[in-house]
C-alpha cells in the first residue's frame, strides 16, 4: 500500500546530514598485520565464553583490505557521510611511544578514498578497542589515561586533522564503562564499583582533553557521541516513578552533564558521590568542554520498576519480551516515540550547540530468496524513527543529522556475527556484499532532491 504522507529528504531542509556508522575493530579485521597492537578486544575474544559462539573479529568484514569495495558501496547507496573509527592500537601498537608508520598510511588511504568519492569523513578517536598494552596499566582506571588518550588525539589531529571535517571524541562512554568495568561483559572483562567509578572519571576526563585538542589542533567540527534510552515506569506507583528516575539518571545523565558544565549528577544519584574521592580540586571544571555538536545514539526505550535488591539503583528493567511487543534481535523493543522524546530532553539542555544522529538502525533476520536480501522490518524501523526525526525537527528541535547503524552486517561485541544491522548483507564466509531491501530504499530517499 502507498504511503499517504511518504517520507522525503527534502523535508528535513538543506544542510541536514546523512550517513553511515561503523566502528574499526567491527569491521577491519586484519587484527595481527602491518604493525598493529592487541586491543583489549582482541584479548577479550581470544577467551572461550566471552562472545556467542566463541565468534571472534580476526577477520570480521575485512574492511582493512576492502575498503575500496566498501566506499563503492557508499557511492552506490548515495551515502554522502560515513562516520568510521581509528583503531588506537593500530596508529600506536603499544597505546604510546612508538608510532606504526603502516597504521598511519592506512587511514590516509581510506581517508583520502573517500575525499576522492565525495565522502565526507566522520572519525571517532575512540570506539571501545583500547591497547591492551594499556589495559596491563589498568586501562582507564588508571589515571594516566587521561594524558594517554590526550597524547593519542594529538598524534591524530596531526596526521589526519587537515582532512577530517567532523570529528567524534568517544563513543558511548556509558556503554563501555559500564559493560566492561562494572559488569565484565564487554572487555576488558572487569567488575566492581570502583573500577567502574573510576573509568568514568577518567573517560569523562578524557573526553573533555581530547576535544579540547583536537579543537586547538584542527580546524574540524567537534563532537562526541553519548547513548541515550527513553526509559518509563513500570507503573504510575512513587517507588516506579523513583526507581525511573535513578536509571534514567545512571544511562542518561552521569556522561553528558559534566561535558556541559553542570557537574555529575550525583544529588539524584548517590551512589556517584562515591566519585569524589576519584576527583582532583580542579576537575570539575576541566571535565567541561563546549563540543560544536552532540551525537545521541538512540535504538530504543526501556520500562523500569522499583527493585531494592538490585545495589547501588534499587530498580529493575521489566524485559520487552515479557511485555508483548515487538523486539530486535537484540532483544530491543521497537518503539520509534523513543527518539522523539530523546531529542525532545536533548533540546531541553541550552548549552548543546547542535544534535546529530550518530547511530540509529535495528538487527532484524535477513530473508534471501534468489540471491536478493529482504528485510522490511528494518526499513520499516528506520522510516519510523526518521518520523519522529523529523517531528521533533519541526518542533524547533537543533538536529542537523542521521547516520544509520551500519553499513554492512558485522561483528557486534559479545553477541558475534549474530544479530545483522547492516544496510548491506555480508557472507562471512566468502566476504560476499549484498544490498539489502533497506540499503536500496535509504538510496532512493537519498536521492530524492
Amino acid at each position: 500500500m502507498e504511503e499517504k504522507h511518504p517520507l522525503q529528504r527534502q523535508q528535513f531542509g538543506p544542510g541536514f546530514h546523512w550517513g553511515v556508522s561503523t566502528a574499526a575493530f567491527q569491521i577491519e579485521g586484519a587484527v595481527d598485520v602491518d604493525g598493529k597492537g592487541p586491543s583489549i578486544w582482541d584479548t577479550f575474544t581470544a577467551k572461550k565464553g566471552t562472545v556467542r559462539n566463541n565468534d571472534h573479529a580476526g577477520m570480521a568484514c575485512d574492511f582493512y583490505n576492502r575498503y575500496e569495495d566498501d566506499i563503492a558501496l557508499l557511492r552506490q547507496l548515495h551515502i554522502p557521510d560515513f562516520r568510521f573509527s581509528l583503531s588506537w592500537s593500530r596508529i600506536l601498537p603499544n597505546g604510546q611511544g612508538n608510532v606504526n608508520q603502516k597504521g598511519i598510511d592506512y587511514y590516509n588511504r581510506v581517508i583520502d578514498h573517500l575525499l576522492e568519492c565525495g565522502i565526507s569523513p566522520w572519525a571517532t578517536l575512540y570506539h571501545w578497542d583500547l591497547p591492551q598494552a594499556l589495559q596491563d596499566k589498568g586501562g582507564w582506571t588508571n589515571r594516566d589515561s587521561i594524558s594517554w588518550f590526550a597524547d593519542y588525539a594529538a598524534l591524530c589531529a596531526k596526521h589526519f586533522g587537515d582532512r577530517i571535517p567532523n570529528w567524534m571524541v568517544m563513543n558511548e562512554p556509558s556503554v563501555f564503562t559500564g559493560a566492561g568495568y562494572f559488569l565484565g561483559i564487554h572487555a576488558p572483562g572487569k567488575r566492581g564499583l570502583a573500577s567502574y567509578l573510576k573509568s568514568i572519571h577518567h573517560v569523562t576526563m578524557a573526553t573533555a582533553a581530547g576535544g579540547r585538542i583536537l579543537r586547538s589542533d584542527t580546524d574540524s567540527q567537534i563532537g562526541t557521541t553519548f547513548s541515550f534510552t527513553h526509559i518509563e515506569p513500570h507503573t504510575q506507583r512513587s517507588k516506579d516513578m523513583a526507581a525511573c528516575a535513578r536509571v534514567d539518571t545512571l544511562l542518561n545523565r552521569t556522561f553528558i552533564e559534566p561535558i556541559l558544565g553542570m557537574g555529575y549528577p550525583d544529588a539524584d544519584l548517590a551512589v556517584l558521590r562515591k566519585m569524589r574521592r576519584y576527583m582532583q580540586p580542579d576537575d570539575e571544571q576541566q571535565m567541561a568542554f563546549n563540543f560544536d555538536f552532540i551525537g545521541a545514539q538512540c535504538y530504543t526505550r526501556e520500562i523500569v520498576r522499583s527493585r531494592w535488591l538490585t545495589p547501588y539503583i534499587g530498580a529493575a528493567l521489566v524485559p520487552a519480551a515479557k511485555r508483548s511487543t515487538e523486539t530486535t534481535d537484540m532483544g530491543w523493543e521497537v518503539h520509534p516515540p523513543s527518539m522523539y522524546h530523546t531529542l525532545k530532553r536533548l533540546h531541553t539542555y541550552k548549552n548543546i550547540n547542535k544534535i546529530i544522529i550518530t547511530e540509529n538502525g535495528a538487527a532484524f533476520p535477513d530473508d534471501i530468496v534468489n540471491r536478493q536480501v529482504y528485510d522490511g522490518r528494518r526499513r520499516d524501523y528506520l522510516k519510523a524513527h526518521l518520523r519522529e526525526v523529523l517531528r521533533a525537527k519541526l518542533e524547533g528541535v537543533n538536529v542537523h543529522g542521521y547516520f544509520v547503524w551500519t553499513l554492512t552486517d558485522n561483528f557486534e561485541w559479545a553477541e558475534g556475527y549474530h544479530p545483522r544491522f547492516g544496510l548491506v548483507h555480508v557472507d562471512f564466509e566468502t566476504q560476499q556484499r549484498t544490498i539489502k531491501q533497506s540499503g536500496y530504499w535509504y538510496r532512493d530517499f537519498l536521492s530524492d532532491l
